[in-house]
């Protein structure tokens, strides 16, 4: 019989581990003299490991090219390695809003670069509770929660379930809370100053819903810079972040202008560039000049900012970057690091034709 190649006897050589990527957890355990049990502990993290026997399985692991079993350790250890995306609004609106798909975007590629992929769930309220329960019960390791209200009940179940790190500041939550947002109180103060500093005295804005801590703290900003000035607001309208409430809002300041001694204001501060292009667009309609007239400021520079005529003043807010950090912060918390439990990115006033 001829002799294999490479052989100088008849018997095949044995499997080269390195080459054929086949190591067993057994192989690695009998090449550092271990237990089977010990080399799990140190794949897995554990501690309850000797220095010693920490080293010999870590150079049988180099030497022999082995590769844990994901599957299988993911198992042990409970571990999905999958995380929610928890959105309590309507489809509508998620769907509606650039906001989302920005600050998603971010979230993706912060995830592409890790182990985990990204489960996306919206509700507006959770229904019988199977958002939650599929959460709490084992299908994901951690949660993102963008745009909550204070009446989402729900997420403190969630909160309780899992590691969670929340987009935006809670409204009620407490000190505990992992959270990445923007300065929307500096924001809201950068977009008054400068209506402000271009002549306008008879300001007014519409808000996001004051159930949500965002919008309450530009809010703050805008009555803070208005204060400063010597100034007091000269309507304060409620809205929803939509486009629809932007228009609602600017057919009650013209209704307002209607009636006997009547005016309009001099600018419109809206918490959100689609409420900004629902003013817009109501006011040009009814042959209100901007910004001549009426001067608009917007928040959030998204695309809808270019979309109107004149093209929206507004306050950037990073929100690729705010997806980026969220994943992240969440990303160190389930692999044990230590991140700051508060992140706050900063904004920039971006002048164009509406003020």
């Amino acid at each position: 019989m001829a002799a294999r190649a490479g052989s100088g006897s008849g018997e095949a050589p044995a499997p080269d581990p390195i080459r054929s990527g086949r190591a067993t957890i057994e192989e690695v355990a009998a090449a550092a003299g271990v237990s089977r049990s010990t080399v799990s502990r140190v794949v897995n993290g554990a501690t309850a490991v000797s220095p010693e026997a920490l080293t010999a399985v870590q150079d049988a692991i180099a030497r022999l090219g082995y590769v844990p079993n994901r599957a299988a350790r993911s198992l042990a250890l409970r571990q999905t390695h999958a995380i929610a995306l928890v959105v309590p609004e309507d489809t509508r609106r998620f769907f509606g809003d650039p906001y989302f798909g920005a600050v998603v975007a971010g979230i993706s590629d912060r995830i592409a670069r890790s182990d985990y992929i990204l489960n996306l769930l919206i509700a507006s309220d959770d229904p019988g509770g199977r958002m939650t329960g599929f959460v709490r019960n084992g299908g994901v390791d951690g949660a993102i929660i963008l745009s909550h209200h204070t009446s989402d009940a729900f997420v403190d179940r969630i909160v309780e379930a899992v590691p969670v790190v929340f987009g935006g500041r809670r409204s009620g939550g407490g000190g505990e809370d992992w959270f990445v947002d923007v300065d929307n109180v500096a924001g809201a103060r950068q977009a008054v100053g400068h209506l402000r500093d271009t002549g306008r005295r008879r300001i007014a804005t519409v808000t996001g819903p004051l159930s949500m801590a965002g919008a309450v703290d530009r809010l703050a900003g805008f009555r803070d810079a208005l204060a400063e000035a010597g100034l007091t607001p000269f309507a304060e309208i409620t809205g929803d972040y939509s486009e629809a409430s932007g228009v609602r809002a600017a057919q009650e300041l013209l209704a307002r202008a209607a009636g006997p001694g009547g005016e309009l204001p001099d600018a419109v501060f809206a918490a959100s560039d689609l409420m900004a292009r629902g003013v817009l667009r109501t006011l040009r309609s009814a042959g209100v000049r901007v910004p001549e007239d009426v001067a608009i400021v917007g928040f959030d520079d998204s695309a809808v900012a270019l979309s109107t005529d004149p093209p929206l003043t507004t306050v950037r807010q990073p929100m690729h970057a705010q997806g980026e950090a969220l994943a992240g912060v969440l990303i160190d918390r389930l692999t044990g690091s230590a991140p700051p439990r508060r992140t706050i990115l900063g904004t920039e006033l971006v002048v164009r034709g509406s003020a």
